[in-house]
């Protein structure tokens, strides 16, 4: 464990965006299980958002009410380019202290900053506020997560560099693919002076399920290690790494993390070698970088299960497996609209921070699995 701006933070944060459900309704009990496990095995960093449905209600319930406000470390984010105007924009903070219980912020960022998003940030004097909510003692320390070119985040850290630290999307797959600039914006964020804190070590479950000629490599060099744990295990060997948040589903998701992260040792040469060879790999197969946010079908007007079809798109080019994308294509949107259904109304590319080209895959999925 290091210490990063003041705090002990071991080097894993638990993510939660895609907590485990019962239904159409978080699973809050199972949370409580996961994230009592998660504090008893010495981890203390919870990762939320304004954006998140029912996730800040559920860390109230699972942690916030539970356990000593001393005993873990809770981050958030207002994400103020979903808001109807400037006064929701402004009261998110306040939402948010509401929601969660955590009665101040440990970490506070401004949401998904780059393309026409940050702006919105600018318009609504964002950054005063959050300065003036931790003069107040409300935010300890603030940042922002970031889904850009290099040079636009460069930018921004020329313009504010009062920020403490930076979110950012990095993974091996990644790591030297030019839309994400995954290597190019840590070494940005680094030369600012910036601390990290990770997210989707994993790609969004894309990395936890490797073609079987990717995993075997894998196994090869080290067989008592999960494929998921590659991805975290990779982010964490970084230097300036605050955490690294995985968003973990299920208690199974837990223990397997913190087997791996309650001793962590950063990844060794022949490892380092083998992600080398899968991320070759991987960069030769059609695949789409969903990472299942969800920001589009906040955005979407028919409510298309977006993350759903392209997962299964994933599957039909990954995999070969025809037969299985399109079951996966049938309950996905069993009840629901269809991709045959999309209005092109393009609101979806515009929230997407993977820049994924939605409406075309939509068109594709109608075409192919339907």
């Amino acid at each position: 464990m290091e210490k990063y701006l003041g705090e002990s933070i071991p080097k894993l944060g638990f993510g939660l965006m895609r907590l485990p459900r019962d239904g159409d309704r978080i699973d809050v009990p199972q949370v409580a299980e996961m994230a009592d496990l998660f504090l008893e095995s010495g981890f203390r960093y919870f990762d939320s958002s304004w954006a998140y449905p029912g996730s800040e209600e559920a860390f109230r319930e699972a942690v916030a009410s539970r356990h000593p406000r001393e005993s873990y470390l809770f981050a958030t984010k207002c994400p103020v380019w979903m808001a109807k105007d400037r006064a929701e924009a402004r009261d998110m903070l306040n939402v948010s202290l509401e929601r969660s219980g955590a009665g101040y912020f440990d970490f506070y960022l401004l949401h998904n900053l780059g393309e026409n998003r940050t702006r919105y940030f600018d318009d609504y004097d964002i950054w005063s506020l959050a300065l003036e909510q931790k003069e107040r003692g409300l935010i300890r320390h603030l940042g922002f997560s970031f889904h850009d070119k290099a040079s636009v985040l460069d930018g921004i850290l020329n313009e504010h560099p009062e920020v403490e630290f930076v979110q950012l999307q990095i993974n091996y797959a990644d790591w030297e693919n030019s839309a994400v600039e995954s290597r190019k914006c840590y070494e940005t964020a680094r030369r600012h002076g910036k601390s990290v804190v990770v997210m989707e070590p994993v790609k969004g479950g894309l990395l936890a399920n490797l073609p079987r000629d990717a995993a075997d490599i894998l196994k090869s060099v080290r067989p008592d290690m999960s494929i998921p744990s590659w991805g975290i295990r990779f982010a964490a060997s970084l230097d300036g790494i605050v955490t690294v948040l995985s968003g973990m589903s299920s208690l199974e998701q837990m223990r397997d993390n913190i087997s791996y992260m309650k001793s962590f040792e950063p990844l060794g040469p022949a490892e380092l070698e083998a992600l080398e060879k899968v991320r070759t790999i991987l960069a030769g197969l059609r695949s789409i970088p969903c990472t299942s946010c969800r920001y589009c079908m906040e955005v979407c007007p028919q409510e298309i299960p977006v993350p759903n079809i392209l997962e299964a798109l994933n599957i039909n080019d990954m995999y070969g497996d025809p037969a299985t994308a399109r079951r996966r294509y049938s309950v996905a949107i069993m009840g629901r609209h269809s991709a045959s259904d999309c209005l092109k109304c393009g609101r979806c590319e515009e929230a997407c921070p993977q820049h994924i080209k939605i409406r075309a895959h939509l068109e594709r999925a109608a075409g192919e699995l339907a």
